[in-house]
């Protein structure tokens, strides 16, 4: 008991001193997307903040390819020492196990979560030139016209795709999916025309919705969001089953320090505290929702077995 007691102290110490030292150096936040998308807008609305607080540049690096993995990989291969972390997409993290056969990484054997930081809704939106203004409308047009339309997305496995693939399935739809490698150059085909239509955050398409450049039909969301009032959700345009919502939160590779992780959960905490910071945030169309990293771990393990349950029933691979 004795020596019990004196082990929790001596470990109670050295994390003290693992905490105290972190960080003495820049951190690396591995983005799996190229600028332009939501993720990529959240990282650069957090670095600042977060730079302050622990007293080192943050650098963001734009880690793209292979539906997320390529990052994934990176940082679970990288030293468990903070200095290497990956900003999170919740379809990459939990989807990607179920749609890969050979990943060369898990997502609970190799990553620590560190925080949920947001959560977003989605929007689909068409080129003005599809001839629908409602969703009711393009259900019509694409039974009408089976394989004419198609559906751009930020990549293999995100939750757009896996989201359409089963709205298809459920109206039984003949549509096409165009993912490209990040929202950016899919927001950008959709404009000009090269795709009919997109399922997006609002941060990737709001600007071409107001500026007339693209036609949003639903938020596919359980309520309206601010920033696009006269948007119905999915369930006012008479599909309440149409419901997507990704997360991005924080990971560090699995064996790193808890001390370090609890370091890093303080700074996204207080980041997401600032009024600065959470006015941006909000603006760009996501809902702040904090979580420390026990609750963010079981969000996690519960949704790797929904959407595993969802992906093989909607026989979705991206081998």
């Amino acid at each position: 008991m004795r020596l019990n007691r004196y082990l929790l102290i001596g470990l109670s110490a050295i994390a003290m001193q693992v905490s105290a030292a972190y960080p003495d150096k820049p951190i690396t936040l591995v983005v799996p997307v190229p600028p332009g998308g939501i993720l990529d807008a959240v990282a650069r609305m957090i670095v600042p903040e977060m730079t302050k607080i622990l007293g080192q540049p943050i650098v963001i690096e734009n880690k793209t390819g292979a539906g997320g993995n390529i990052a994934a990989t990176a940082v679970a291969k990288s030293p468990p020492d903070g200095y290497t972390l990956l900003l999170g997409y919740s379809m990459f993290h939990v989807g990607n196990p179920s749609m890969y056969s050979n990943l060369s990484w898990d997502p609970i054997r190799d990553f620590a979560p560190v925080s949920m930081l947001v959560v977003s809704p989605h929007v689909l939106a068409v080129n003005p030139s599809v001839p629908a203004t409602t969703l009711q409308e393009l259900v019509a047009y694409a039974k009408a016209n089976p394989a004419k339309l198609n559906y751009a997305t930020s990549g293999n496995g995100s939750v757009p795709h896996i989201g359409m693939e089963l709205f298809k399935q459920q109206n039984q739809l003949n549509i096409t999916h165009v993912p490209y490698r990040g929202a950016g150059p899919a927001m950008l085909d959709v404009i000009a025309g090269n795709v009919q239509m997109t399922v997006a955050t609002p941060p990737s398409l709001m600007q071409f919705v107001q500026q007339g450049k693209m036609r949003a039909l639903a938020v596919a969301a359980k309520k309206r969001i601010p920033q696009m009032p006269d948007v119905p959700t999915s369930a006012e345009a008479g599909f309440p089953g149409f419901e997507l919502e990704a997360w991005i939160g924080i990971f560090a590779p699995s064996a790193t320090p808890p001390a370090i992780v609890s370091a890093l959960n303080d700074a996204a905490r207080i980041t997401l505290q600032n009024p600065q910071v959470k006015l941006a945030l909000e603006k760009s169309g996501v809902e702040l929702r904090y979580m420390n990293s026990a609750q963010f771990d079981t969000v996690v393990r519960k949704d790797i077995q929904y959407w595993s349950k969802v992906i093989k029933t909607a026989n979705i691979t991206v081998d």
